[in-house]
């Protein structure tokens, strides 16, 4: 009976590129959120808008954040794949 379980690092290869393009997307919905919503600080804003600033601007930071994790998870996840590759295999 022939195993015909695929190998992990196969899998990890797989599971990477939607890590990679989620994260793409994620980093760059954080610009938009920060051009968008928070855009260029005002020169002497009043309270109220400098919070609403400095809010706008965590969110967007937060966002970058989250979308560069993501981008690097799936950056390791190829790097093991291909690393825990077993001997012998043929790539394509």
């Amino acid at each position: 009976m022939r195993n015909t379980a695929r190998p992990r690092s196969s899998l990890l290869a797989k599971a990477a590129l939607p890590l990679l393009v989620a994260g793409l997307i994620a980093v760059i919905a954080g610009f938009v959120y920060d051009v968008l919503f928070a855009g260029i600080p005002y020169q002497d804003p009043p309270p109220g808008i400098a919070a609403d600033y400095a809010r706008h601007s965590e969110v967007a930071s937060g966002i970058r954040r989250a979308g560069a994790a993501l981008l690097s998870a799936g950056v390791l996840a190829l790097i093991y794949a291909r690393i825990a590759r077993p001997p012998g295999s043929v790539t394509r």
